[in-house]
């Protein structure tokens, strides 16, 4: 009988972690959503960051973290399409250039995106002030420049003189690296922006 009476607890302990675990996943994910209207790109960003949920919970500089960290993981793999394209037989001429200072655009996106990464991840609660500006500075004018130089190679890729499969393979791939890293530095200034208004609202006891 005790034994019966010990498992029906453990069960019930098990359903209300259960569920609770459901209310925060459903509550993260709402914040989530939330946030992600603030960007241009509202349904990618949705997409792409639910799988963080664990992650973010309901912290802004998580969730903008989450974000840079995915535009980084895209910014690798198209810098690496990139670079094998310089390798590529049957390039043209007009198009070699290019392809070369789109290797340097994007080989600079990703410096800049992990040195953002490791700046928002080093931040914690307790900076605050002008170290906490400093720092979300750092990030944000990172950030916009990753944003500038995967727009510079797709101004170079929309010239009309560049045409075919490489333009096209360039420009899908850059464009879906720009849209993340134009939502993830929506919710980096997002983020900064907030801790100002709660900087702002705090009364010092």
């Amino acid at each position: 009988m005790a034994t019966l009476i010990k498992l029906n607890i453990f069960f019930l302990l098990l359903m209300i972690l259960s569920l609770n675990h459901h209310i925060t996943k459903s509550q993260t994910t709402d914040f989530i959503k939330a946030e992600c209207r603030t960007t241009r790109y509202p349904t990618l960003c949705v997409q792409c960051l639910s799988n963080y949920t664990t992650t973010i919970q309901q912290s802004q500089r998580q969730l903008a973290h989450a974000a840079i960290s995915v535009s980084l993981s895209r910014a690798q793999l198209t810098a690496s399409f990139v670079y094998k394209l310089t390798k590529m037989r049957g390039v043209k001429p007009r198009e070699i250039q290019a392809v070369k200072d789109c290797v340097v655009n994007m080989g600079d996106t990703v410096d800049q995106l992990s040195r953002s990464m490791k700046e928002l991840g080093s931040m914690r609660s307790r900076v605050a002030g002008q170290d906490f500006d400093w720092h979300v500075s750092n990030v944000q004018t990172w950030v916009s420049a990753a944003l500038t130089n995967e727009n510079t190679c797709l101004d170079a890729f929309a010239r009309s003189e560049m045409d075919g499969n490489i333009k096209v393979s360039i420009r899908r791939r850059v464009l879906g690296c720009a849209q993340l890293t134009s939502n993830a530095l929506a919710l980096v200034n997002r983020f900064a922006e907030r801790h100002k208004v709660d900087a702002s609202n705090y009364i010092s006891p």
